[in-house]
């Protein structure tokens, strides 16, 4: 049993952070397909990087032009377009899992991160426009955007809720989703029907608390070095762990019973940002212990490729109560991983609005060199 196939019977689905169009016209998708791919993830710097190194989106940038298209649009039109073409190759999951599996997600513009009624409005054009059932919406988990979550969700539109960090905004997102179905069943509207997954954010954390704990250790004596390294590469996953211990309570329990009864879907975790930032650990540092029934986990093609030959073990809720032991150690130093996980949803939007604009500059520079042929 390959690695990817092993995962799928531990109860977790592996998703592809990437998406070109070469990889969809050029076969590239269905390989990743028939490999165990069961979804796919975009975001801007996707995009832009696929623009930048290839040749592929020149005739519909021309069209564009022709149409008198600003780069603005012309975003949200190529994304459309490769999105539209996903969706459609992964229809056949979709079908097959009974709406379970197949999904792809489009990103709304981060420059509405903090606009509610911009964030639904796009959220509703990029939905009709893509007339896909196995598409998902992604909307940042800020405080306008949570709110943009439940009205986008109640409207019957599939939700990527992204840059989750803390368990206090996780819950808050479980909840807005609770909410839709619950405002959908007053307007008497199904709800079986519904996606949603919350984006769970990981090695971002351990790229913060790491270099705090490696500054302490220039100048810790031997016996608190020790306890200080056993912590590093230890955040991320310990916080994501303790979000999958309160995603089984609000999704398991009886304060769900209900809407699941009614054919409500619980909103599984997605691990985001599941890549290796740091050179010391492996390519699936945080693929084992991130393992467990209902969850997802999106990976970049590097780590992709390192799944084909890994062993994956199911360790996230046997380690469950270890992860607390990490996050106190992490307290009793002293560092406020509260305050660093809000710092990072900040930064995350604002790095996911740099990526928006390079992409929209990026267009502006192809339009004006295609312009000069």
């Amino acid at each position: 049993m390959k690695g990817i196939e092993r995962i799928a019977a531990l109860g977790q689905r592996v998703w592809y952070d990437n998406i070109s169009r070469d990889l969809i016209m050029e076969g590239g998708l269905r390989t990743l397909i028939a490999q165990g791919v069961r979804g796919v993830t975009t975001n801007p710097t996707i995009f832009e990087k696929a623009i930048r190194e290839g040749q592929h989106y020149d005739e519909d940038i021309r069209a564009l032009m022709a149409q008198g298209a600003s780069p603005e649009t012309m975003v949200r039109e190529l994304m459309i377009a490769d999105v539209r073409r996903a969706a459609d190759v992964l229809r056949p999951i979709f079908d097959a899992s009974l709406g379970e599996d197949g999904y792809v997600s489009i990103e709304v513009a981060p420059t509405r991160a903090q606009d509610t009624a911009a964030t639904i409005a796009e959220a509703q054009v990029l939905w009709e426009a893509l007339a896909r059932p196995n598409v998902m919406v992604k909307i940042p988990a800020t405080e306008a955007g949570i709110a943009a979550v439940r009205e986008t969700l109640a409207q019957g539109i599939n939700v990527n809720v992204t840059l989750i960090f803390s368990l206090q905004v996780y819950d808050r997102v479980a909840r807005a989703y609770q909410a839709a179905l619950e405002d959908r069943l007053a307007r008497g509207l199904p709800i079986d029907r519904i996606a949603s997954v919350a984006s769970v954010f990981v090695s971002r954390v351990d790229g913060v608390v790491d270099g705090l704990l490696q500054e302490r250790l220039k100048v810790a004596p031997a016996a608190e070095a020790k306890r200080l390294r056993a912590l590093l590469g230890k955040a991320g996953i310990a916080n994501a762990q303790r979000i999958y211990q309160r995603y089984k309570d609000l999704f398991r329990g009886r304060d769900f019973a209900r809407l699941r009864a009614r054919g409500a879907r619980p909103q599984w975790p997605l691990w985001a940002s599941t890549s290796s930032k740091n050179p010391d650990y492996s390519a699936t540092w945080y693929i084992d212990r991130l393992i467990a029934p209902d969850t997802i986990n999106t990976v970049p093609p590097q780590t992709f490729a390192a799944l084909l030959t890994h062993r994956p073990r199911a360790l996230l809720e046997s380690e469950i109560t270890q992860s607390q032991a990490v996050l106190d150690g992490i307290r009793r130093e002293g560092i406020d991983l509260p305050e660093i996980l809000d710092e990072l949803l900040t930064a995350g939007v604002g790095a996911f609005q740099a990526s928006y604009q390079a992409l929209v500059d990026r267009l502006a520079h192809k339009k004006d060199s295609l312009a000069v042929e």
